[in-house]
C-alpha cells in the first residue's frame, strides 16, 4: 500500500487580475472550468486546457513522408536566422481566439512575406533547434531504457535546451507563461476531490489530477522551486487516499478499475511525477509513489490482461480499435516504464510485454485507411492523445517507436483528418462528442508533425487554444516556419467506406469562411459512438454555424452503449435517431444500420495560397454525391448531392428520392427562422448575420415548415428510465411530402456584406448523375 504522506497546505490565493486573458498576446488562456458557452446543437462538455470544450529518428518509413517540406534540403544558417527573425517580429500569428468556438483568428492581409510555405528550417544553432539525442541503441527493446532520467516524453537533454528555446520562440514563451498561470491557479486550489458520477466513474477527477501533475512537475523542473515539488506531493497523496477524509474506497479499487480509463489516467499522472521528479524525491517518497501506482494501477492492469479477468477490467484489450485501448495502454505503459528496474514485483516488465503488442493490434489501427478516426471526430482527441503519449514515452525511453508510429502506414493522415474536420464554426461534430476532455487535447497533431515531418500539422496546432501544454514544450519543433494553409487544398474527400465524408471551404484563415462537411459511410463499426446519419451535413458562414449537430445523449441513459444493431435501444433517443440529423427521413423512421452508400466526389483543387486572404475564382467548386439508397427502407432510390457554387459563396443541397412511404427533409439550426414566399423561402437570423434558404424548382406540395427538435409523436417509446436531453433554442427546418418521386433543390445563400442581390446565383436544375465541375456555372 501507499505510504502515509504529510500534507503541505497551499500558500496565498491567486492574486488580482484576469487569469483567463494574457494581455501580451490577446489569447484566452486555457484553465479549469467554467466551460465554454454551449451552442444549442453542440454539446461541448469541454473544460480546462481545451477550451474547444477541452525529433527522434524512428526509421525511413516515417522520414519518407516529409511531404511539402519545401525547404528541407537547405542547410543555410542565414535562412534559419531569417525565419527566426520573421517569427519574432510577427510573434503569434493569430490575433486572438473566437470566444464561442475557441478557434484562432487571423489578420486579413495579402502580405506574403511572413506566411510562406510550411517547412522545418535546417539549422545547427542551439538557440533555435533541439539538439540531437545521444541515446540511440542499436537493438532497442521495451525493457532496455535510457540510463538517465527523465526517460518519459522529455529526456534531460531537452530540459537543458528548453530555456534558450523559450527565449527565442514566441510560441514557447507564451505556452510557458500559460502553463505557469494555470499551475498557479491549481496550486492555490484544494486538491482534486473524489467525485464518482456513475457511468463515467472518476474519469473527470483522474484527468484533473493528471493535468495538475504535468503542470506542477513542469514548473518544478523549470524553476527548481520546491513549492512546486511540495504541491505535486500534496496532489499525489490526496489521490492515494492519504489526506483527511480519504479518496475513494479504502481497497485496491480506489482508482475504479471497472472503468479502466480512470485507472489509466491516474497511473499516467503518477508515472510523470515519479519519472520527471525522480532525482528530487526522497527514497521514501519514491517508494510511496511506486507502491501506490502498483497497488491501484498496474496490478489492476495485470488482472485486465489475465486469461481469467473476473472483474472484466480489461474488456478493451480485445478487438477494441478506439480511444479506450489507446488511453488504457498509454497509462499502463508509461507507469511500467517509469518504475522499470525499480519494481520489486515484476508487474512492470510483465505488462510491457502485453501492452505494446496489444496497442499495435488495436490502438494503432483505430484510424481508417484515409486517416479518419473511426469512432468520431471528438473521440480522435482521446484516442490520439493516448497514442501520442504512448509513442512519445516509448520513443524517449527506448530510442525506438517499436512500431507504434510505423506499423499503420496511414496513421500519419490522422493529422489531415483533424484539420479538415475543423471548420470556422467548430468541428463537424458527427456522432458522440465524449465526456470532459481535460487532458485530451489536439496536441497529438504537434507530435505527429514532429515525427512524420509534417510542418503544416505543427503550424495548424500551435495557434489553437489547447496548445499551451507541457507536452508541446517538447513536441514542438521551433525551426518550423511558414503558414499551414500555403498550398493546402480547400477540399478533401475521405474515401474509406466506414466514413466516406468530405470537407469543403472557401478559406483556411477567415473566420467568416463558408464551410461544408457531409458524410455517408457505414452505420456500424464505430465503437457504438455513431448516429444514424447517412447524408448528414453542417454549414458554416459569416462566423457562425447555420446547420449543425446535436451531440451526445446522456451517456447514463438505459441501453445507450449496448448495441448498434437495428433494434438497439441507442436508436430510440432523438439525438441518435435519423430524425436528429440533417438528412432525409423515410416513413418517419430510422435508417438501415446495414447501409453501404457509394459516393462520387470532385473538386477544382483550389488551394489557399501564401496569405490569409484566399483568392477564389468564380469557377472554384467541389461537390459530393452519395447514393444513399441502401440506408433506407421502403425506398427505390435516394441520392443526395451537395456542392459549393458561385465562387464558393453559396451552397446547393439536392436530393433525388423515389420512396414508397412519407418523405421528410430535416436540418437543425440555432437561427431564428422566418418563412416567406409561400413558404418557399426561409430566412435564418443569428445575431446580425443572415442566411437565405430557398426551395428551387420545387415539386408540387413542397414547402418549408418549422418544428421543435423533439421526438415525433409516432416514435417508439424510450426505454424505461430513459429520456431525451432538451434541445433548447434549436429549430428544425423541414420539408414534408407523401410517398412519391421528388427532386428537392435547396439553395443556401449567406448574406455576405457588400454583395448585391444580383451577384447571387440561381443555378439551373441538373440531375445528380450529370453533376460535374462545370455543371453549375
Amino acid at each position: 500500500m501507499a505510504a502515509n504522506y504529510n500534507s503541505v497546505p497551499p500558500t496565498s490565493p491567486y492574486g488580482s487580475g484576469d487569469p483567463y486573458y494574457n494581455e501580451s498576446s490577446g489569447y484566452i488562456t486555457p484553465h479549469n472550468p467554467p466551460k465554454k458557452k454551449t451552442s444549442g446543437w453542440i454539446k461541448f462538455g469541454i473544460p480546462v486546457a481545451l477550451i474547444i470544450i477541452a525529433a527522434a529518428v524512428v526509421g525511413g518509413v516515417l522520414g519518407s513522408r516529409a511531404a511539402r517540406n519545401k525547404s528541407s534540403a537547405s542547410s543555410d544558417a542565414a535562412a534559419a536566422a531569417s525565419a527566426s527573425s520573421v517569427k519574432k517580429d510577427i510573434g503569434i500569428f493569430a490575433t486572438g481566439t473566437d470566444s464561442l468556438y475557441g478557434l484562432p483568428l487571423y489578420p486579413s492581409t495579402t502580405n506574403s512575406a511572413a506566411y510562406s510555405s510550411p517547412t522545418f528550417v535546417s539549422t545547427t544553432d542551439s538557440s533555435l533547434a533541439w539538439p540531437q539525442d545521444s541515446f540511440q541503441p542499436s537493438n532497442p527493446s521495451i525493457t532496455a531504457v535510457r540510463p538517465d532520467r527523465p526517460r518519459l516524453i522529455a529526456p534531460a537533454y531537452k530540459w537543458a535546451a528548453l530555456p534558450n528555446l523559450i527565449a527565442n520562440d514566441p510560441y514557447m514563451t507564451f505556452w510557458n507563461q500559460t502553463i505557469f498561470m494555470n499551475a498557479t491557479i491549481w496550486y492555490n486550489a484544494d486538491p482534486v476531490p473524489y467525485i464518482y458520477d456513475g457511468g463515467n466513474g472518476i474519469l473527470d477527477p483522474a484527468r484533473q489530477v493528471k493535468q495538475r501533475i504535468k503542470a506542477f512537475s513542469y514548473c518544478y523542473r523549470v524553476t527548481n522551486d520546491t513549492k512546486w515539488l511540495d504541491r505535486t506531493w500534496v496532489e499525489l497523496q490526496n489521490s492515494a487516499g492519504n489526506l483527511t477524509g480519504g479518496w475513494g474506497p479504502d481497497n485496491s479499487t480506489k482508482w475504479n478499475p471497472v472503468h479502466f480509463l480512470d485507472t489509466a489516467e491516474l497511473t499516467n499522472a503518477y508515472a510523470i511525477a515519479y519519472d520527471w521528479l525522480y532525482d528530487s524525491w526522497s527514497d521514501d517518497q519514491k517508494s510511496a509513489i511506486m507502491w501506490t501506482m502498483i497497488t491501484y494501477g498496474l496490478n489492476a492492469g495485470a488482472i485486465g490482461y489475465s486469461d481469467n479477468d473476473p472483474m472484466y477490467y480489461g474488456w478493451w484489450t480485445t478487438n477494441t480499435q478506439g480511444n479506450w485501448n489507446c488511453v488504457c495502454n498509454d497509462g499502463l505503459t508509461l507507469g511500467s516504464l517509469a518504475i522499470l528496474n525499480d519494481d520489486p514485483t515484476g508487474v512492470a516488465e510483465q505488462l510491457l510485454a502485453q501492452t505494446i503488442p496489444n496497442a499495435l493490434a488495436n490502438c494503432v489501427q483505430a484510424t481508417s485507411s484515409d486517416g479518419t478516426w473511426s469512432e468520431t471526430p471528438d473521440y480522435w482527441y482521446f484516442g490520439s492523445t493516448g497514442h501520442a503519449e504512448l509513442a512519445a514515452g516509448v520513443v524517449s525511453a527506448t530510442g525506438s517507436d517499436l512500431g507504434l508510429l510505423s506499423s499503420n502506414p496511414n496513421l500519419y493522415l490522422s493529422g489531415l483528418f483533424h484539420m479538415y474536420v475543423t471548420g470556422p464554426g467548430s468541428l463537424f461534430h458527427y456522432g458522440d462528442n465524449g465526456v470532459n476532455r481535460y487532458t485530451a487535447t489536439a496536441n497529438a497533431l504537434m507530435y505527429y508533425g514532429l515525427m512524420y515531418g509534417k510542418p503544416e500539422y505543427q503550424l495548424f496546432q500551435r495557434d489553437q487554444t489547447d496548445a499551451p501544454d507541457p507536452w508541446n514544450m517538447f513536441w514542438y519543433n521551433p525551426t518550423v516556419s511558414g503558414a499551414f494553409w500555403d498550398d493546402l487544398p480547400l477540399d478533401h474527400y475521405f474515401s474509406n467506406s466506414i466514413d466516406q465524408w468530405a470537407s469543403m471551404r472557401s478559406s483556411w484563415a477567415d473566420e467568416n469562411a463558408l464551410y461544408v462537411g457531409i458524410k455517408a459511410g457505414t452505420l456500424q463499426g464505430h465503437q457504438t459512438h455513431n448516429d444514424l446519419d447517412v447524408g448528414d451535413f453542417v454549414v458554416d458562414a459569416l462566423g457562425t454555424r447555420w446547420f449543425g449537430e446535436l451531440g451526445d445523449e446522456n451517456y447514463l441513459v438505459p441501453g445507450y452503449f449496448t448495441s448498434d444493431a437495428q433494434d438497439a435501444q441507442r436508436w430510440l433517443y432523438y439525438r441518435k435517431r435519423t430524425e436528429g440529423q440533417n438528412t432525409i427521413m423515410i416513413d418517419a423512421g430510422n435508417q438501415n444500420v446495414e447501409a453501404a452508400p457509394t459516393v462520387t466526389f470532385d473538386t477544382t483543387n483550389t488551394t489557399q495560397g501564401s496569405t490569409t486572404v484566399a483568392d477564389i475564382s468564380s469557377d472554384s467548386t467541389a461537390y459530393f454525391v452519395g447514393d444513399l439508397t441502401s440506408a433506407y427502407f421502403n425506398t427505390t432510390s435516394l441520392k443526395r448531392g451537395i456542392r459549393m457554387i458561385n465562387g464558393r459563396k453559396q451552397v446547393l443541397v439536392q436530393d433525388e428520392i423515389n420512396a414508397q412511404a412519407s418523405v421528410m427533409w430535416r436540418a437543425h439550426t440555432n437561427a431564428t427562422v422566418t418563412l416567406s414566399n409561400n413558404n418557399q423561402t426561409a430566412t435564418l437570423q443569428i445575431g446580425d448575420a443572415q442566411m437565405v434558404v430557398e426551395l428551387q424548382n420545387a415539386p408540387s406540395g413542397a414547402a418549408f415548415s418549422t418544428m421543435a427538435a423533439v421526438r415525433l409523436p409516432t416514435d417508439p417509446p424510450l426505454p424505461a428510465g430513459g429520456s431525451d436531453l432538451p434541445n433548447d433554442g434549436v429549430t428544425v427546418l423541414a420539408i414534408s411530402l407523401p410517398e412519391g418521386s421528388y427532386t428537392l433543390e435547396v439553395l443556401m445563400s449567406p448574406q455576405w456584406p457588400g454583395m448585391s442581390s444580383s451577384s447571387y446565383a440561381s443555378p439551373s436544375s441538373v440531375a445528380l448523375d450529370s453533376w460535374s465541375l462545370t455543371s453549375h456555372p
